[in-house]
């Protein structure tokens, strides 16, 4: 019940906020300008960084370099199959977002790829004439209705974040993720617990992978890596906000993929 409520309030605050704040590019710009976002808690962000880099050392660079010597067919299926998964999330978020017209080519999207695409294995809807899929979650949704990002967090495991993307990821465990109810919420025959888990650890290493080059470049040139990454990040999530089509330096079709060294 509780959950519920929890869903109905978070839905009501971000299409009323929305209607008042949701079109103002200025003030989005505004909000969610990477200067204004201050590390409040820094000691502890290095110290998660610090975390993740050692993670990242003795699990994610290695399986993903192994990852990266597979077949380029077999890496884009994944990769398919991924960006297949996370229109169950955003489907909703255009929905809250009142992005009526996205939520529906990217449902018919997801029909196609899960079904004629081989559970997204192949972009399908590509070749009907789907226009570019773009991903949006619960943190975009709050940033669109007026919410500020807070301060910057890094998450253990997780990596970079803001106090309001934070939040936002309770949407996806309280039934905001389709996947997520399907494997870990519910109990049902034809997923496991384990399906969810994967698909997000796979993920990881698919992220890493294609960013491979870029992230050792990036620490190799950068005077304080963590301050590059948090720049970075906080510029790409900026763009992904206001749905600009601006190059920056970490530029891709998903998360903050790409890090290019220009």
């Amino acid at each position: 019940m509780l959950k519920k409520i929890t869903i109905i309030l978070f839905t009501t605050i971000t299409l009323t906020l929305g209607a008042h704040a949701g079109s103002d590019g200025d003030l989005l710009l505004k909000k969610n300008d990477p200067a204004e976002v201050k590390d409040c808690s820094e000691k502890f962000n290095r110290a998660a960084f610090a975390f993740n880099q050692g993670l990242d050392t003795v699990i994610f660079k290695p399986v993903a370099s192994a990852y990266k010597i597979l077949p380029s067919p077999i890496r884009s299926g994944v990769s398919n199959s991924l960006d297949n998964l996370s229109n169950l999330i955003t489907i909703p978020n255009n929905i809250l977002q009142g992005d009526f017209s996205a939520a529906g080519v990217n449902t018919g999207r997801f029909i196609i790829n899960s079904t004629v695409g081989i559970l997204g294995l192949f972009d399908v809807a590509q070749n009907f004439g789907f226009s570019d899929y773009v991903k949006e979650d619960y943190g975009q949704s709050l940033a669109k209705a007026g919410v500020g990002p807070g301060c910057y967090v890094v998450i253990p495991v997780l990596g970079p974040s803001t106090a309001r993307d934070t939040a936002a990821l309770g949407a996806n465990f309280l039934g905001g993720d389709a996947w997520y109810n399907v494997t870990v919420k519910n109990n049902t025959h034809y997923f496991r617990d384990s399906d969810y888990y994967v698909s997000k650890i796979t993920g990881g290493v698919d992220f890493r992978a294609k960013n491979y080059d870029a992230i050792e470049n990036l620490e190799k040139n950068s005077l304080d890596f963590y301050a590059s990454v948090k720049s970075l990040y906080l510029q790409d999530r900026q763009q992904k906000i206001l749905n600009s089509k601006k190059i920056i330096n970490t530029q891709n079709d998903s998360d903050w993929e790409e890090v290019e060294s220009q």
